[in-house]
């Protein structure tokens, strides 16, 4: 813990030794970079910028994200600002970063929010970075007025204030008001030891199903090869390439090898079929279907 905010300290003041751009200098450094791909051009752009990156990270701490990695995403979309900057339009780089910036921030804030992913989509990132506020000024709003609100009038106003949709903002409502727990963590103080994972039903096979799936496996191996062993050396070899490959063969490959049309190799199979049908109709439905 000390190491890292010894680490953000460092950070923090290297940034703030960093040179201030003048608009002038800022146009002439970001065509250096964008036309000629100057990596010391770009050094100087992203280390100017910098502190602009870490006030903006600083401002989402109380997602409880480590400041750390909050001011490297900060740096993450710095970077990317600085690839996808166009100086033509006219537009200072600072007042561009800034969007990329805090859309890094926020991804990374989402994706680690909860185990859970929480969203993606710009109605749902506008919920969870706005929601919260909304509904406190909703909910003041309305006890100075003497009024109180339902579950669902309230989520319906924060729906028409922030203009999303109502299911999404019971989804997001639904998010943010819990959180996740460890499997290991106990159930009760009642129940030492019992963990919530021993609740879970275990979906693996049982031994009972294990033994019964070998010892259907192992009789429908031993049916289906007395069917085989009806046929001749050119029916099996057939059958084996057409049905028991993981990537079966064409009719046509199987000609070519043969000497045989497609068409009379198509006909082996077929006779080959009902050669097998005849021995397992009466054995096994499984192998017989297996056939079909």
């Amino acid at each position: 813990m000390a190491r890292a905010i010894a680490q953000d300290f460092s950070l923090t003041r290297t940034a703030m030794k960093a040179e201030l751009l003048d608009a002038e200098t800022e146009l002439k450094l970001a065509y250096a970079w964008r036309d000629e791909k100057d990596v010391e051009a770009l050094h100087r752009l992203i280390n100017a910028y910098m502190r602009l990156a870490i006030s903006m990270a600083s401002k989402f701490r109380r997602y409880g994200a480590p400041m750390n990695d909050l001011i490297q995403e900060a740096g993450l979309g710095l970077m990317k600002a600085a690839e996808k900057f166009d100086p033509d339009r006219g537009v200072r780089f600072s007042t561009y970063a800034v969007w990329w910036i805090k859309a890094s921030i926020q991804d990374h804030v989402m994706r680690n929010w909860s185990m859970v992913r929480t969203g993606s989509t710009s109605s749902q990132k506008s919920l969870f970075f706005n929601m919260r506020r909304v509904q406190a000024r909703i909910e003041r709003e309305s006890n100075s007025a003497g009024e109180t609100l339902d579950k669902h009038q309230l989520l319906q106003m924060i729906s028409a204030e922030i203009g999303v949709p109502l299911r999404d903002v019971e989804m997001m409502d639904g998010r943010l008001s819990g959180s996740d727990f460890s499997l290991n963590a106990t159930q009760s103080d009642e129940d030492e030891g019992r963990e919530w994972i021993d609740a879970l039903q275990d979906d693996s096979a049982q031994a009972a199903e294990n033994v019964e799936h070998t010892h259907d496996t192992k009789q429908l191996r031993e049916w289906l090869l007395a069917a085989m062993a009806a046929l001749n050396e050119r029916e099996q070899f057939i059958i084996r390439e057409r049905k028991l490959r993981d990537e079966p063969r064409t009719l046509e490959c199987l000609g070519k090898e043969l000497s045989l049309s497609k068409e009379r190799v198509r006909q082996l199979e077929a006779g080959a079929f009902q050669k097998m049908r005849k021995s397992l109709e009466t054995e096994s439905q499984e192998v017989f279907h297996f056939l079909t």
